[in-house]
């Protein structure tokens, strides 16, 4: 019974379009008084969750992509990215992509690459007559690459509540991510060839070098931060930090495009975004506390065994349980609660924290193309000024390369664990 009023009342209050931190933590007290238990529990729980070391480099990371996006770094990566691919047919949409790969190394989430550089690339895309479905399209499905390339804030709350290394991780992303752009770049050159879009503009050597030295700054940025943690010079909390102060050295020293005011918007932008994540994380423990403390892990273990002793089944039985979660949750809040129920099966069956946490994360990015949470969708029906339902159509198509990557990572470990393997072989 108690159980049933924690995800009844759960279910009630996501219906209700209460925000999921708020959600879980009143879901988590209505379960706590009704087992009697002294509600300080509560409160216990979600500082426990919260007071974690690496969770600082959340703050850090969310500041260096709004100060990339305030300073006009996103569009010397847009037009470096232009001079790369534009000649390609269907170029602005190999752009899109290719920009999104870029921004990934500098930003970690899927939102700030949609608001950062979706208007920039949708704007383009317009202007270069291409139709509005294709264009928010393939600008949502390539800001998905982002969470997973590196550096990543799902990949740093999966470590966190894993305990699993977040440095292994971040290398971990780094295939998928390529995965993921190769896949969308083939489905960006059928529909262009189907559409006849044209090439955006000829490839010259010249261009490439010139839009190069503009952009060599901004694309140093996630050098610094994965060279730093492969390199054992900083964690990952330590390289959050780096790329915040060089994101503000450029913005203020080199290309004096932040100002006193663009400053102050951002940093309070910076304390709002970090303390919903905080909220959703700390009320998001609590909740997972609560299922561990029932053993909901357990039970969910030995309904998998009974019902298959196949990995591959497994595997796909975890897929969707994921991928229903993230048609619903938001994902820092359902990487707290999935955690501690799927790490005891992963272990059962032999399969890689790593592993496990690059196909979680992928898949909870399918989410955000979805309704009804479907974030970039709510941010690029925004920025694009296209009906919210116009938004879903156009990204249907997008996902299918994402699902066959995502497939192809879930059966072949060894695309997600070689490169964390050589880089950490002991």
């Amino acid at each position: 019974m108690a159980l049933t009023i924690l995800f009844g009342s759960l279910l009630i209050l996501m219906l209700l379009r209460v925000p999921i931190a708020f959600a879980l933590a009143l879901s988590s007290f209505a379960y706590i008084l009704y087992a009697g238990l002294p509600p300080v529990l509560l409160m216990h729980n979600m500082v426990n969750g919260m007071d974690s070391f690496p969770l600082l480099s959340i703050p850090f990371f969310i500041l260096a992509g709004a100060l990339m996006n305030s300073s006009g770094i996103t569009a010397r990566i847009f037009g470096f990215a232009r001079a790369i691919v534009g000649w390609m047919h269907g170029g602005l949409g190999h752009v899109n992509i290719g920009a999104s790969v870029v921004f990934a190394g500098m930003s970690g989430a899927a939102v700030a690459d949609a608001g950062g550089l979706g208007s920039i690339e949708i704007k383009a895309m317009r202007e270069a007559g291409y139709d509005d479905d294709f264009s928010v399209g393939v600008t949502a499905a390539s800001s998905t690459i982002g969470p997973i390339i590196p550096p990543s804030l799902p990949l740093v709350i999966f470590g966190v509540m894993a305990s699993v290394s977040i440095g292994k991780l971040f290398v971990a992303g780094i295939i998928p991510g390529l995965l993921m752009a190769l896949s969308l770049s083939a489905m960006v050159w059928w529909m262009s060839r189907k559409r006849n879009y044209p090439c955006d503009e000829a490839f010259n050597p010249l261009t490439v070098v010139q839009r190069f030295k503009a952009a060599f700054l901004p694309l140093m940025t996630p050098v610094i931060i994965v060279g730093g943690i492969v390199s054992g010079a900083f964690t990952p909390t330590e390289a959050a930090i780096g790329a915040a102060a060089y994101a503000l050295f450029l913005g203020v020293a080199i290309y004096r495009s932040l100002t006193y005011k663009k400053l102050l918007v951002i940093s309070l932008e910076t304390i709002e975004t970090t303390a919903s994540i905080m909220m959703i994380v700390g009320a998001a423990t609590a909740f997972a506390w609560i299922l561990t403390a029932n053993q909901v892990a357990v039970h969910f273990s030995e309904f998998v065994l009974g019902f298959t002793d196949n990995k591959a089944v497994v595997l796909l039985l975890i897929m969707a349980v994921v991928l229903v979660v993230g048609l619903f949750m938001e994902t820092i809040a359902a990487i707290s609660i999935l955690v501690p129920v799927l790490m005891p099966i992963a272990a059962q069956f032999g399969i890689d924290p790593v592993h496990l946490g690059i196909i979680v994360i992928l898949n909870l990015m399918l989410g955000l193309l979805t309704p009804p949470v479907g974030m970039v969708l709510f941010v690029l029906a925004r920025v694009s000024k296209v009906p919210f339902e116009q938004c879903v159509r156009a990204t249907i198509p997008f996902l299918i390369p994402l699902l066959l990557v995502l497939l192809l990572l879930t059966f072949i470990p060894s695309l997600t664990l070689w490169l964390p393997e050589l880089i950490y072989a002991e």
